[in-house]
């Protein structure tokens, strides 16, 4: 009898617990802090029902949690879409289940908030507008002719924009613009190529990092006179064993550490790199053989 009462009791632990956290979602939401009920929003484990009745907070925070939120319903999405406040809208903007209908909307919202680090004004809405891949291409297409350079990269970083557009983006005046260009991995290899000889370092460093670069495009980085470049092609585990030795023996350290940590690396370099003269390179080196050898 005193073995079934126990069997009886661990059976109803788990959905009371369950339970418990359900309810303390629910009592949670009604916080009179701000804070509290803005946290209860962004959890991915909240109800729609809460959501529905955070979603019209007084608290702007509180509202744009519940537009981030991937379990708020479509019909409220789409009303948050018309909220008064921009970071309300840049959020549901952002958000993978608001309906095209209204990105398209969104896409024209000229909404701006002041970048103190850039020292100027950011088009928030239309950036998010931009990465969301559930935009149409029609909406994607006109942003990437925005007079913002930031839009515009935002545009070019999209996994679903047509190589079309990539290619008209990858002459783009702004770097930053061609950078997210050379991290997109829709980026086709073609493109990636013409990127290597980008006059900017910071392109050819995410050209040199992007795992899809053709070899022709990384034997020639690994020759690059920036020796920030070659760190960062001796990262790409697809660089040619020949480019790999050579880099091994770079003046830097730093380009010598990154020939270390390459997963591609055979282990004959690592052997030369394990007695390397600089003790994070032969540290990096010795660890990678371990791992090779255990």
């Amino acid at each position: 009898m005193v073995e079934a009462e126990k069997e009886k009791k661990v059976e109803k632990k788990t959905p009371m617990e369950g339970e418990t956290a359900e309810w303390n979602l629910a009592e949670q939401s009604l916080s009179f802090d701000w804070h509290v009920r803005r946290r209860v929003a962004w959890n991915p484990c909240t109800g729609e029902e809460i959501l529905r009745r955070l979603a019209r907070d007084d608290v702007q925070w509180v509202r744009e949690a519940v537009a981030g939120n991937k379990r708020t319903p479509e019909d409220v999405l789409v009303r948050l879409a018309g909220d008064c406040d921009g970071f309300v809208r840049a959020a549901v903007a952002l958000n993978e289940r608001t309906p095209a209908e209204v990105l398209d909307d969104l896409a024209a919202d000229e909404a701006v908030d002041y970048d103190y680090t850039l020292d100027k004004n950011r088009y928030l809405i239309k950036e998010a507008v931009a990465r969301n891949p559930n935009v149409t291409k029609k909406a994607l297409r006109t942003l990437t002719s925005d007079g913002d350079e930031h839009v515009r990269a935002s545009a070019a970083s999209n996994l679903r924009i047509a190589p079309q557009l990539l290619d008209k983006l990858s002459r783009d005046v702004s770097w930053l613009v061609r950078d997210n260009i050379a991290k997109n991995d829709a980026t086709l290899e073609a493109m990636l190529a013409y990127l290597s000889a980008d006059r900017i370092v910071d392109v050819r460093i995410s050209v040199a990092l992007n795992a899809k670069t053709p070899q022709t495009a990384l034997a020639a980085l690994a020759l690059d006179k920036s020796w920030e470049v070659r760190e960062a092609v001796g990262r790409n585990p697809n660089l040619d064993k020949k480019d790999l030795a050579e880099l091994s023996s770079h003046w830097s350290w730093k380009v010598r550490e990154a020939v270390a940590l390459n997963s591609s690396t055979p282990e004959e370099i690592l052997e030369h790199l394990a007695i390397d003269p600089d003790q994070s390179v032969n540290k990096a080196a010795r660890e990678r053989l371990t791992k090779t050898t255990g």
